[in-house]
């Protein structure tokens, strides 16, 4: 906290053992006023030293003067202009101007900014673009938003996440500075978390997969799989498969490589973001009980784990339907929703070749929301169906699965498929035939 020798970049500074560190410029505003535009970026302070913008692109050069990179990050509660040219290029996603900061001729509207700001920060607008590769827009912070996002983070990586464990955590780093303390290194925090007794769980890596809408995790995940650009579809309600020419198979590699992609000797993942639940199903496949991973997704607010514990498995309700098309199996999780009818109409349709269908709903045999209502519930019976499934698909080469089921179900049921046989996952992509195989595994 307030670094010395780092220029203007010096608020809050994250050292990294292997570069590049990231440096924040806190700009705390008491109304939302002043919006952050070229006005408020170029302009001299009120004292007429060096506008916003100089100070952190000579900080920039100063900070990769040694051919390191750096991340950059102005922080601030005011809101981006969406009037300024250059300002309303940033993606709300990654905080950056760039790459569409860089469209447009130099006659242009945007090219004129480019060049304006070129000339207030003192590079040339070649340099301009390699700054604003780097400079991250961390605006409208509201500091209900934020602590929310806090609670969060605090709960994907094994910490306690409650109001007082926030209020304990700000409040002993608000001591140390206080106490005068500019450094705080991990071997403090860690002492922190102890004392406090803020651990709640292991300390976990995060994976963020994004397909339906941007991950506001994705910025201090790990590892961060951004497919919403990839899918089809305007909206989260209409994202439901890749839009060519991206595939199915593509982002089954990509989440595959996933585990390659954490700290090594990661043994506890969170996954976090907004994905459909045969895209959920595979990332527990990926990390399945056999590898050693303890794998979480938040559903509803909730942490559901694989190492959560439960009584006894929970025995789902099932049925069978015959279709004596061939002599693979079908199955269907209808725990959320009810989807006999939907995949009978497919499997028919498309005279797959299936001996029968069979669907398991909760117990009770109720298909509807919140019949799973936590953790323990969600494992007990993702282990009640994998082991009937062991029995009924013995003889089977192949399964096709159609899931209705919470997302976290989906994760903690993929974690748990294995000696069973290759299946194929279907989406719900509710136009056309109704469902499209996504992914097939090997179980």
């Amino acid at each position: 906290m307030e670094l010395d020798n780092v220029g203007n970049l010096d608020d809050v500074v994250l050292l990294r053992d292997t570069p590049p560190s990231t440096y924040k410029q806190v700009k705390y505003a008491v109304d939302s006023s002043t919006p952050v535009n070229e006005e408020y970026l170029t302009k001299p302070s009120k004292d007429g030293g060096a506008s916003v913008l100089r100070k952190i692109a000579k900080a920039w050069r100063q900070l990769t003067a040694d051919g390191n990179n750096a991340e950059l990050v102005l922080v601030s509660n005011r809101a981006p202009d969406p009037g300024d040219e250059l300002v309303a290029m940033r993606d709300a996603r990654t905080g950056f101007l760039m790459p569409k900061a860089a469209a447009g001729s130099a006659a242009s509207k945007l090219g004129r900014a480019r060049s304006r700001w070129a000339q207030a920060s003192g590079l040339a607008e070649a340099e301009l673009h390699k700054l604003l590769s780097v400079l991250r827009f961390d605006l409208a912070q509201d500091m209900v938003r934020y602590q929310e996002h806090l609670r969060l983070l605090m709960a994907l990586t094994g910490l306690r996440h409650d109001e007082q464990a926030l209020k304990n955590g700000t409040g002993w780093v608000a001591e140390m500075v206080r106490d005068g303390r500019r450094e705080l290194t991990l071997e403090m925090v860690q002492s922190a978390v102890d004392t406090l007794s803020l651990k709640a769980g292991p300390a976990r890596a995060l994976l963020s997969i994004a397909t339906l809408k941007p991950d506001p995790m994705a910025a201090d995940a790990d590892h961060a799989l951004d497919w919403v650009d990839r899918f089809d579809g305007d909206s989260a309600f209409t994202k439901r498969r890749p839009a060519l020419p991206n595939t199915w198979s593509q982002l089954q590699a990509d989440i595959e490589a996933a585990p390659g992609r954490l700290p090594a000797g990661t043994n506890a993942v969170s996954v976090t973001g907004s994905i459909r639940l045969a895209p959920a199903f595979l990332v527990g496949a990926t990390f399945r009980m056999v590898t050693g991973t303890d794998l979480a997704a938040v559903q509803r607010g909730q942490l559901w784990s694989t190492t959560d514990s439960y009584d006894t498995a929970l025995v789902p309700e099932t049925s069978e339907h015959r279709l004596d098309q061939g002599d693979e199996l079908a199955v269907g999780i209808a725990v959320a929703t009810d989807l006999t009818d939907d995949v009978l109409e497919y499997l028919r349709g498309q005279n797959l070749p299936v001996s029968k269908l069979v669907a398991y709903a909760p117990p009770g045999g109720v298909a509807k929301d919140g019949s799973v209502p936590d953790s323990s519930a969600a494992n007990a019976l993702a282990v009640g169906i994998r082991d009937h499934l062991r029995r009924v698909a013995r003889p089977a080469r192949r399964m096709h699965l159609f899931l209705a089921c919470p997302m976290g179900l989906a994760v903690l049921l993929g974690n748990r498929w294995n000696r069973l046989c290759e299946t194929v996952i279907y989406e719900d992509i509710k136009i056309d035939e109704g469902y499209e195989p996504a992914f097939t595994i090997q179980a």
